[in-house]
């Protein structure tokens, strides 16, 4: 197989090589970062990946913008084999435009790797390009189109701006933000001012949040390299997912569904908060998910501490408990599959893995899982319902849906907005530097 069409990563090392075949995956082949920066990153030491992480991404932020030029300056698309060079050149467009890479080395580098990628009789075209990008001064040329502003795909855009003509604005120029990073510390290893007080001794700045115990960093640091980080003293998480235990508020003896648990940070976090449950039970529909909740686990220490009250399952949450005989549950979190619209800043690729029609099949897919879950809450009992989304349709207008459906099912506001007519919790990405999230908090009559 051609080296830039592979699953793998199988042309020479190469920085820019590597970016524009992560970039070439994400964008013709629909796959992830999330699956292919690993592929890369194993090829390059920490300050590489650092590089590829910050143009890589940072490209996924503005490619309107980048393929807008590139239909200027390229006379035909490329196809086939060399389509990949596209997205070099794109690269190459970005690192002139807003990365701190010297214009010789973001011209000749990216050439190089021309080569590199199979197409050595296209240097001369790329160079040309690039060539003429900077002496036509495209990057200073006004645009029109409001959504290539944005960055974000035409039908997002749209549907942004209908359900929050107010708050657009401030939702475009989040999601297009570097996301803060936001720590849970493990109060069964370390209290929350011990580990502060181990972050001062090593002079990292932060602050803590007071409503939820989050720690946000306030400088860039290598997550690993975190005082007690084997040790299992915390986890990251935005503080916006933190609310999750917080909002179920667990109690002594208690028996806990997770569903869609992976990759396990809200599970752990529920551990966390509340050591004394009877049970918890996890099920995730996907296996090789499942592994990163037991690595996580183990490094928390959480295998062996709840070892005996603790069952991670793979199952799928849609099904689970059909012709089985299961306890019924006295809490069940469901942070259910979504289009992850609210966390767009922290994978940019979401914004084009993401189409229109997923939306519908998204919100199907919920009110199937939220119909069967809810037959395993006991009477008395308490489901919160959890995405990463802003987009109505799978939250405000999916709890109302389901309230109309069931009599036996109640409201328990989170505030004074929650509301029957409007119910949950709607967070917009940047709001107290949260991540987009939704929650409401349902409780089936006694």
């Amino acid at each position: 197989m051609n080296p830039k069409v592979g699953r793998y990563p199988t042309h020479p090392k190469n920085v820019r090589a590597d970016a524009a075949w992560v970039l070439f995956q994400v964008l013709e082949h629909g796959r992830s970062c999330q699956e292919l920066m690993p592929l890369i990153f194993e090829r390059h030491e920490t300050q590489q990946r650092a590089w590829l992480q910050e143009m890589i991404f940072g490209c996924l932020r503005d490619i309107p913008r980048l393929q807008l030029w590139l239909r200027q300056l390229l006379d035909k698309p490329l196809k086939g084999e060399q389509k990949p060079i596209e997205h070099l050149i794109m690269l190459g467009f970005y690192q002139l435009s807003f990365a701190r890479t010297s214009d010789h080395a973001a011209v000749s580098e990216t050439v190089n790797a021309v080569e590199l990628l199979g197409s050595h009789r296209l240097k001369g075209l790329v160079n040309a390009i690039l060539r003429n990008f900077q002496r036509q001064e495209t990057k200073d040329q006004e645009i029109k189109q409001p959504h290539v502003q944005s960055g974000l795909p035409k039908w997002l855009y749209k549907q942004l701006l209908t359900t929050y003509p107010e708050q657009f604005e401030s939702i475009v120029e989040q999601t297009n933000q570097r996301p803060p990073l936001w720590l849970r510390v493990n109060q069964l290893v370390s209290s929350v001012s011990d580990y502060a007080t181990a972050l001062k001794n090593e002079n990292i700045e932060h602050e803590i949040d007071n409503a939820t115990n989050a720690i946000l960093l306030k400088q860039k640091v290598e997550v690993t390299q975190l005082p007690m980080f084997q040790e299992g003293a915390f986890s990251v998480q935005d503080k916006a997912a933190q609310y999750a235990a917080l909002l179920l508020d667990v109690q002594a003896d208690e028996h806990v569904l997770d569903c869609c648990a992976a990759p396990g940070g809200k599970t752990a976090h529920l551990l966390e908060s509340q050591p004394n449950l009877a049970s918890l039970t996890a099920i995730d529909s996907e296996s090789q998910r499942l592994d990163r909740v037991h690595e996580n686990f183990a490094r928390l220490g959480h295998d062996k501490r709840f070892e005996g009250r603790l069952s991670i399952l793979c199952k799928d949450a849609s099904l689970f408990g059909l012709n089985e005989d299961i306890p019924k549950f006295d809490k069940i979190l469901l942070d259910a599959p979504c289009s992850a619209s609210g966390v767009i800043r922290r994978h940019p690729d979401i914004r084009w893995l993401r189409k229109k029609d997923d939306i519908e099949n998204l919100r199907a897919l919920q009110q199937e899982i939220l119909e069967n879950i809810w037959t395993l809450l006991a009477p008395g009992g308490t489901l919160l319902y959890a995405t990463c989304s802003i987009l109505a349709q799978e939250n405000k207008t999916q709890i109302l849906s389901f309230l109309s459906r069931h009599p036996e099912a109640r409201l328990k506001p989170i505030n004074q907005f929650d509301t029957d007519d409007s119910p949950g919790w709607q967070i917009l990405p940047g709001e107290a530097q949260m991540d987009g999230f939704y929650y409401a908090r349902l409780v089936k009559s006694a």
